[in-house]
């Protein structure tokens, strides 16, 4: 139907330009062929030119941090905030005192263990002058069994007053050569940047009651929702690139590190974590991103 319709165009277009030499049924023929190709060629182009665009979808999601670059500072005692060093965005190195707590309990329990060391050296010696004294038949073995026993117990004590000193961060060598704190310091557990502050002078905290969140931003991180339908796109070690929101259009890169197994129930999605290339001062956690996989087009 096609090459009838232009059969008969070629005539008439041909027909039309006059001249003495009217063209042959062949010629016409042939050259209704070649503008039904042309017109076959256009048409397969533009399908092909309309199939062939990039598939570029985006990922929405937030710059976040590794767990072990994320601490939140609590204690396993309760007590009074007697000094506080710090604020909410200040920089703190590991180790540094955050703040010092007021407890009677952490006193005792110094005490305690000083107490318990200097009973544990006297009894371990008694334990050895009964045990050498039973070998050589001048005591009983019930005597030498009672100061053995003795000892066991004060040992045990010992050991677990020095445990729960360095449960709280206290070293219980620090204490036999600088004797009892009277405040218990409260220090970071990691470098970083204070947050979600708590506390401040005179409030007493509960145990386990969070004090302050310590963040190091210094390898941050992607956390990227994936829909079922994209997931097969993601593969652990693809390179990302992404913009910040509030940074312009400044485009970073990232490299997959990480792909949740689970599916959310409530919107079927899946996260995915990507590790930043190169660090900005900028960055900061819970900042809103828009990522792609590297090489498409459109972020």
């Amino acid at each position: 139907m096609r090459k009838t319709t232009l059969l008969f165009a070629t005539a008439l277009v041909m027909m039309s330009c006059g001249g003495k030499n009217e063209p042959s049924m062949a010629e016409m023929e042939e050259k209704a062929d070649s503008v039904a190709a042309d017109t076959v060629k256009t048409e397969v182009d533009a399908v092909t030119s309309a199939t062939n665009v990039a598939n570029s979808p985006t990922f929405n999601g937030l710059i976040s941090v590794a767990p072990n670059r994320f601490a939140t500072v609590s204690l396993t005692i309760g007590g009074r905030i007697h000094s506080l060093n710090v604020m909410s965005g200040k920089a703190v190195a590991r180790g540094q005192v955050i703040a010092t707590l007021d407890n009677p309990e952490f006193i005792e329990l110094q005490q305690t263990y000083l107490e318990s060391k200097a009973q544990l050296e006297y009894l371990e010696k008694e334990y050895l002058r009964q045990k050498t004294l039973g070998q050589g038949e001048a005591t009983s073995q019930k005597r030498v069994e009672e100061s053995r026993a003795d000892y066991l117990s004060m040992k045990s004590r010992t050991e677990a007053a020095a445990t729960r000193l360095k449960a709280l961060g206290i070293s219980p060598s620090s204490v036999c050569t600088n004797g009892i704190r009277p405040y218990l310091p409260v220090v970071a557990p990691i470098g970083g940047f204070v947050g979600n502050l708590s506390v401040n002078l005179g409030k007493y905290v509960e145990a386990g009651m969070p004090i302050c969140d310590v963040v190091n931003k210094s390898n941050p991180m992607l956390e990227l929702t994936v829909y079922e339908k994209d997931i097969a796109l993601m593969k652990v070690g693809d390179k990302l690139q992404f913009r910040v929101n509030g940074l312009g259009k400044s485009t970073f890169a990232a490299t997959i590190v990480s792909i949740d197994q689970a599916v959310d129930k409530k919107d079927y999605s899946i996260k995915v974590y990507a590790k930043v290339s190169e660090t900005n001062p900028q960055f900061r956690p819970g900042m809103y991103v828009r990522a792609k996989i590297a090489g498409r087009k459109n972020i």
